[in-house]
């Protein structure tokens, strides 16, 4: 029987339980697969079968006492404060499941004290990588301390400031989404959506981690290029004194976004992972407006989309017309298919499968002892043609080190591999 695969999700937002599904939903039917989650409702409708546990929620828990409350956050944690019964029943919980489902390996989206709790647990993990400024020693560790990482993006997203030896065991995907309907062109998405196919049309879009599209700056926009018609989707935010205008409409929550996105000459929208990536798959023109998050995960994201050429950025929302002018003028010289471009691997269902094989060849089956191991007996998997030599951490090949040259098997197409398949072998891969 094959060992059950775990996810702890995050329930801020709906980008990790989206890339959750994603990643899960290309699973074999027969591989076990749970979700750990202060938000059970985000999986709501999940067509895949997957054990739920709900984790008690511990946003806002009051810490007890106030000599509790004073206590300093060691450097190697982020998020650990005294005497709250919510976090002991949360780790609690993970851990007696990753005991009793004798989990074979958990996906942590995205905790680095979580990532910890796995290896002190005795249980292999992989950490959902994300953008920011994250070389402190508590994300380091955490990385550290995983059999390997999943970055939804794709590698030449990748930051220049990210460890070397951490790349080596990292696995670029390309983006996740969950998006499969059809991307019409930009004439069909007009006409299904009752929209002017000539007239210049800017989608501001927002999802669900943050509070919403500022709306004032929008009113400037549309006074500065009248002409063109501005369409909001998701939430906005008001401040109280905002001017309509009549090519200013406001829509919510839409049924297919896609269509919206597709509709539009150009996209202004947060750097949030979901959001980019939806906007890539229809290869629309970006203006990113990274919002506040902590340790800088969109602003370092928006800068490497800048960097590619895929967006256009501003330091902040333009408040004068001529700053909304200049901005636009800006992306209409994007080429959206190089935003199209970044998707990489992630185009239909490519990078979800590549997902697969990395990620259930790390958990193998239950009973899978070395000797099978050895014989490649987890996946079923020859040796991948340009494996060169194996991880010390693989489990295909526990006796490693191995000697120069090429293991007679692989049983796994793991993160180790590759980034091995980019580079020369050198002393520390074996």
């Amino acid at each position: 029987m094959k060992k059950p695969i775990a996810f702890f999700v995050h329930h801020q937002g709906r980008g990790h339980a989206n890339r959750t599904m994603a990643v899960a939903a290309e699973f074999a039917r027969d591989r076990p697969v749970s979700v750990l989650t202060a938000g059970p409702h985000l999986f709501d409708g999940f067509s895949r079968d997957v054990e739920i546990v709900a984790l008690p929620d511990m946003i806002g828990a009051v810490v007890p006492t106030r000599r509790l409350h004073a206590e300093p956050t060691p450097p190697v944690m982020h998020c650990v404060p005294l005497g709250l019964s919510e976090m002991r029943r949360t780790m609690r919980r993970i851990l007696v499941h990753l005991d009793e489902r004798e989990v074979g390996l958990f996906v942590v989206d995205v905790s680095a004290e979580i990532a910890l709790l796995a290896r002190i647990a005795s249980v292999p993990a992989v950490q959902i990588r994300m953008h920011g400024d994250r070389n402190d020693i508590g994300h380091v560790g955490a990385y550290e301390a995983c059999v390997g990482m999943l970055a939804p993006f794709d590698e030449r997203l990748e930051q220049d400031d990210y460890p070397a030896h951490l790349r080596r065991k990292t696995f670029y995907s390309g983006g996740l989404c969950t998006s499969l309907d059809r991307v019409p062109d930009r004439a069909e998405a007009r006409a299904r959506l009752g929209l002017d196919p000539e007239r210049e049309i800017v989608v501001a879009v927002t999802g669900g981690g943050g509070s919403g599209t500022p709306y004032a700056p929008l009113t400037v926009a549309a006074r500065a290029v009248p002409d063109a018609l501005w369409l909001t989707l998701g939430p906005t935010h008001r401040e109280g004194h905002e001017t309509d205008f009549a090519n200013l409409r406001e829509l919510g929550w839409v049924p297919s976004v896609t269509d919206y996105l597709a509709a539009a000459d150009i996209v202004v929208a947060s750097a949030g992972d979901n959001t980019v990536h939806e906007v890539a798959r229809v290869g629309g023109r970006l203006v990113v407006m990274p919002e506040w998050r902590y340790f800088g995960e969109q602003t370092r994201k928006a800068e490497a989309l800048v960097r590619l050429g895929a967006a256009v950025e501003a330091p902040r929302w333009p408040g004068d017309l001529q700053g909304w002018r200049d901005l636009l003028d800006r992306a209409r010289g994007l080429d959206g298919s190089v935003l199209r471009g970044r998707r990489g691997r992630a185009r239909g269902r490519l990078a979800r499968r590549a997902d697969r094989r990395a990620l259930a060849g790390l958990a193998g089956r239950r009973g899978a002892g070395p000797a099978a191991r050895r014989r490649g007996r987890l996946t079923g998997q020859s040796r991948p043609p340009d494996c060169r030599s194996p991880c010390a951490a693989c489990p295909a090949f526990p006796s490693s080190p191995w000697p120069r040259g090429d293991p007679p098997i692989c049983a796994t197409s793991c993160a180790g591999w590759s980034a091995r398949r980019r580079s020369p072998p050198s002393s520390s891969s074996r």
